[in-house]
């Protein structure tokens, strides 16, 4: 089982182009930690949209203005923070799977393992990420769950619960990849998943947390010999 944003591919690049074009007082040093706390606002803030409490506009305007206000940036405007998302998301039209990636999936569709995915966010916006991907050529429609459709989000043991049942996993037997701790590694955990931690960006393990993760990789050429031995 993968995530798929920031796992399958690189997801800081189309982030960056980004920015580039609209916030050009962000420098490039400034660039992945703004990426972090993009990403931390993205995962804290989605259930809102869930259970009706946020928008998903005021959900998007609200990540990005949060994200630069924590680096001390100016504060933008909504009318920014929708260009930007605007400009975001047609960078996103343009995402490639990363080579180790689609190696390692072609190695396990060779040796006939079950694939699924389980990625947060809107249903459309990211199965169009899927689309774009091309991931249906190594995993089927019916083994894909995004949040928004199911009615929760990572961490959330229901969304690993219903992978379980219906993909017919077994959480003994059932490894789960991808690069957020808390959502990832936590979540599968939770059902007794095995979990490969994903963690290329190199974050460091949140305050008090324990390392329950069984393998831990820090970039994306890792990954194949890994999943390899593994399997």
């Amino acid at each position: 089982m993968f995530d798929v944003d920031d796992t399958i591919y690189d997801q800081q690049e189309p982030f960056r182009r980004s920015i580039h074009q609209l916030f050009p007082l962000v420098t490039e040093e400034d660039m992945a930690p703004l990426y972090i706390r993009f990403r931390h606002h993205s995962d804290t803030t989605f259930e809102k949209t869930i259970t009706g409490e946020w928008t998903l506009a005021y959900m998007r305007c609200f990540r990005i203005k949060a994200s630069l206000s924590d680096l001390d940036y100016p504060d933008i405007t909504d009318e920014a923070a929708l260009a930007f998302q605007q400009v975001y998301e047609q960078a996103l039209d343009e995402i490639v799977m990363h080579p180790e990636v689609e190696r390692t999936l072609d190695y396990l569709k060779a040796q006939n393992i079950p694939l699924g995915l389980i990625t947060n966010g809107p249903t459309d916006h990211q199965y169009k990420k899927i689309k774009q991907l091309n991931l249906e050529k190594w995993v089927p429609s019916e083994r894909i769950i995004i949040s928004q459709a199911a009615g929760y989000q990572k961490p959330d043991p229901r969304i690993f619960e219903l992978a379980e049942n219906l993909f017919n996993f077994e959480p003994t037997t059932t490894l789960y990849v991808g690069d957020s701790f808390e959502n990832d590694v936590v979540g599968a955990k939770s059902r007794d998943w095995h979990a490969l931690w994903f963690n290329h960006r190199e974050r460091q393990l949140p305050t008090d947390a324990q390392a329950l993760h069984d393998v831990e990789l820090s970039s994306f050429c890792q990954l194949p010999a890994t999943i390899e031995a593994l399997f």
